[in-house]
């Protein structure tokens, strides 16, 4: 099965990150095409957001990166067909130190995720460009930034490119910008709109065509451990994350 890896990031917080990654998934995972969603942020929301008790795993992430479990040993079923997760936990936040001193760091998480087999690979990156971010970026085939509709939208942007452009130069010329996705979006502010602007002047036919609206049953679905299709399938949030997975469908196709 060919593997799509997709590292949702952006080293700003707030932004719909995890709510990307994790509504993503979801939406394209199938019992003929499963996905696995791996949880690279040592807050673990990703891992809660889908309903998982962080303290009763048995291996996570950062077992895996230090080669202690398998990726099958600690991938999870979310009890949603076709859809996996490799959970985080807080634990995690220790791996930016003790990478340093293993040789070829960069390329922990590529050779654990070389070994499943899912049709599409959603890494939710850390808000922070440190190891683990570089890890993502050295696995994945290509980017997705989330970035939200307000003033200093861009900031920090040019800091992320800057790295992606020397992980290209030296371990990865393949990774490609997938696209840029304008997050909580207000059709009624002319700020929202200028940012659109903003955004689309930088990176043309970059930026999907799909925005994700400001909705408060977005924002309530990770409490309840479920995937906004699960919480409120008819919601403004919902039929925008169904619409954004068939661009990366057909980006990723075409």
């Amino acid at each position: 099965m060919k593997q799509t890896i997709i590292a949702v990031i952006n080293q700003k917080g707030g932004v719909g990150k995890t709510t990307t990654a994790v509504s993503l998934a979801a939406q394209l995972a199938s019992e003929r095409t499963p996905v696995l969603l791996a949880d690279l942020d040592p807050q673990g929301n990703a891992t809660s957001g889908l309903g998982i008790a962080k303290e009763r795993l048995q291996a996570t992430t950062y077992d895996v990166l230090f080669g202690r479990a398998s990726l099958d040993g600690a991938v999870v079923p979310t009890g949603r067909p076709g859809l996996f997760v490799l959970p985080a936990n807080p634990q995690l936040a220790a791996a930016e130190v003790e990478l340093v001193d293993v040789p070829n760091r960069e390329f922990a998480l590529r050779q654990t995720l070389q070994t499943g087999a899912f049709g599409y690979v959603i890494i939710d990156c850390p808000p922070a460009l440190g190891l683990l971010t570089i890890n993502a970026l050295v696995a994945a085939h290509s980017l997705l930034i989330p970035v939200q509709s307000e003033y200093y939208a861009l900031e920090g942007l040019g800091q992320l490119l800057e790295t992606v452009q020397k992980v290209r130069k030296s371990v990865n010329p393949s990774l490609d910008l997938l696209g840029v996705l304008l997050t909580m979006y207000d059709k009624r502010t002319t700020l929202s709109e200028q940012v659109q602007d903003e955004i689309r002047a930088h990176f043309g036919d970059k930026l999907f065509k799909t925005v994700i609206p400001r909705n408060v049953r977005l924002a309530e679905a990770p409490s309840f451990g479920k995937t906004i299709f699960e919480h409120d399938r008819w919601s403004k949030g919902a039929r925008s994350y169904k619409q954004l997975a068939k661009e990366v469908e057909k980006r990723v196709n075409g």
